[in-house]
C-alpha cells in the first residue's frame, strides 16, 4: 500500500522515521534465534474454527553487508489485498507435504526463489487472520545468487529492507480497529514508499520479538 493511501498523518511521518540497530548478520541472528524462539503472538484474530492453512517464506538474504528480507508487492489486478505487500507464500496445496513445502513451493513460483538458495532454520508460531487463514511462516537463509523472475499474475514487485531495521520495533506504529465486538491490533511498518502492514507486519512483529531486551 503506498504511504498517501494512508490517512492518518502521523503514520506517514513514520516513513522520515529510520530507527536502527546494528546490522545483523547471520551467525548472530542463527545464534539469538535458535536460543530464544519468537513468541506466539498474542494479537491475531480469534477464529472460530480451525482456518485454512497457509505457509509463507521469510527470506533472510545473506548479504555482505548483513541480511535483508526479501518482500514482494501483490499484483494490483488480484482479488484479494492487491498491491499489499507480503511475504512469497500462499494456501497449501494438496501435493505439498507440509507448510515448509508450501511456502518453498510458492517462493519458486512466485519469485524464482530456487529450493537449494534457501536454508530452513525453523518456523514461527501460527498467526490467524481475519480472512480466515492460519499462516505458518517459515525462516529461511538465503544464498543471494539467484535472478528474481516475477510471476506477474501474482507479483508486481520485489524489494528488500534490511533485517536490522525491521528488528526494531521503534520503528513499528499500532493501531487498534473494531470489528462487532472485538477490537485488534494492526501493525504499521513504512518502509521508503511503501507501507508493510497487515499480517506481514505482524508477523515481523513477532520476529523482532526475540531482539527485545526482555525476551
Amino acid at each position: 500500500m503506498p504511504l498517501r493511501n494512508i490517512r492518518k498523518p502521523w503514520i506517514r511521518s513514520l516513513a522520515s522515521c529510520r530507527c536502527w540497530r546494528p546490522a545483523v548478520n547471520k551467525a548472530a541472528f542463527l545464534h539469538r534465534f535458535h536460543s530464544s524462539p519468537p513468541l506466539a503472538v498474542s494479537d491475531d484474530y480469534p477464529l472460530t474454527h480451525a482456518g485454512r492453512a497457509a505457509g509463507v517464506l521469510v527470506p533472510l538474504i545473506d548479504r555482505p553487508e548483513g541480511l535483508t528480507v526479501l518482500l514482494t508487492q501483490r499484483a494490483l489486478h488480484l482479488a484479494h489485498h492487491p498491491g499489499q505487500i507480503s511475504f512469497p507464500g500462499g494456501k497449501q496445496e494438496e501435493q505439498d507435504k507440509d507448510l515448509i513445502d508450501t511456502a518453498l513451493r510458492e517462493a519458486w513460483e512466485e519469485i524464482g526463489l530456487p529450493r537449494q538458495n534457501c536454508q530452513v532454520i525453523g518456523v514461527m508460531p501460527e498467526h490467524r487472520t481475519i480472512t480466515g487463514f492460519c499462516i505458518t511462516a517459515v525462516v529461511a537463509i538465503v544464498e543471494p545468487e539467484f535472478d528474481i523472475i516475477i510471476d506477474s499474475n501474482e507479483v508486481s514487485d520485489t524489494f528488500e529492507v534490511p533485517l536490522a531495521f525491521l528488528l526494531d520495533t521503534n520503528n513499528y506504529i499500532t493501531e487498534h480497529f473494531h470489528r462487532g465486538p472485538l477490537t485488534n491490533p494492526v501493525h504499521f511498518i513504512p518502509w521508503q514508499n511503501r507501507m508493510i502492514w497487515g499480517a506481514t507486519a505482524a508477523l515481523l512483529r513477532n520476529l523482532a520479538s526475540i531482539f527485545t531486551d526482555n525476551n
